[in-house]
């Protein structure tokens, strides 16, 4: 246990992967749902205000009657496709957690609203339709590593009709600047977030060439060590626009978050339209 302690403090290489799914964990899952139907935390899910405002942004710039069928990757508990569909989109929503997948059918079963729900790794997404437009919000894209991210756009430009918008964003430059690196540790008799019972975390945040930060948490009980690892590639709007074009998009805009505000050099996000 030990060594594995000591391992723990020592920065990872590029893109370690976190052994297992921790967000279909019993006691995590749990914690991860909270935290996103929490209309004032932002750790998870937009407040819920912003989210109001971002959809009707998005419903008037990528109207339902020209893009009716929508694919929301990544939808979480369904926040964003409860209010596509109440706007008029025909939704799909895809997320690879059970309890929010679970939580998202239930809601919307009990507001009769018609949104088909997929448990599904989008890497390995293969839907056999295509969409009028496809969202991926609250910058899920950059938590993926450099191949992944050219394996997703290949996925999403198979799944989008000739016309067709995607819109997504990610971390900006000014994150990445902010960031600070630094180890911490916490002790929980009690539990929290990452655990039931009784621990103590250990915290490292890392900064990487080429815009890349990570956020590796480590677990001690009386029972195991486990390490959890959360990378974020951040952008400039120019190596955003790079990187997009080689997978064959054309960028339709570029704004300072998915509310359509105007870009600025010190905004914390980037969103970008693009279309197929």
């Amino acid at each position: 246990m030990l060594n594995k302690i000591i391992q723990s403090l020592e920065k990872p290489l590029l893109y370690q992967k976190t052994a297992g799914e921790f967000w279909n964990d019993e006691h995590i899952s749990k914690q991860m749902l909270k935290a996103h139907l929490d209309p004032e935390f932002e750790g998870a899910s937009r407040k819920l205000s912003f989210i109001d405002k971002s959809a009707a942004w998005i419903k008037d710039t990528i109207p339902p009657t020209s893009y009716p069928l929508l694919l929301d990757m990544g939808c979480g508990p369904g926040l964003y496709a409860e209010k596509f569909t109440q706007y008029g989109y025909k939704v799909t929503g895809i997320d690879f957690s059970h309890r929010a997948i679970e939580y998202a059918r239930n809601s919307a079963l009990k507001q009769g609203l018609h949104i088909k729900y997929l448990f599904q790794d989008y890497l390995e997404m293969s839907l056999h339709e295509t969409f009028d437009f496809i969202t991926m919000i609250y910058c899920d894209y950059g938590a993926l590593s450099t191949d992944d991210r050219k394996k997703l756009l290949r996925i999403i430009y198979q799944h989008l009709k000739p016309g067709g918008k995607l819109l997504l964003d990610v971390f900006s430059k000014e994150t990445f600047d902010s960031f600070r690196e630094g180890q911490t540790w916490e002790s929980c008799p009690s539990g929290g977030f990452w655990r039931e019972h009784s621990y103590i975390a250990l915290s490292g945040h890392y900064k990487y060439q080429d815009l890349i930060t990570l956020e590796q948490t480590t677990i001690i009980s009386d029972a195991e060590v486990a390490t959890y690892y959360i990378w974020n590639t951040c952008f400039t709007q120019n190596s955003l626009i790079e990187e997009v074009n080689k997978s064959g998009f054309n960028v339709s805009g570029i704004f300072e978050n998915v509310a359509g505000e105007k870009s600025h050099h010190n905004s914390p996000t980037i969103a970008i339209l693009l279309e197929k």
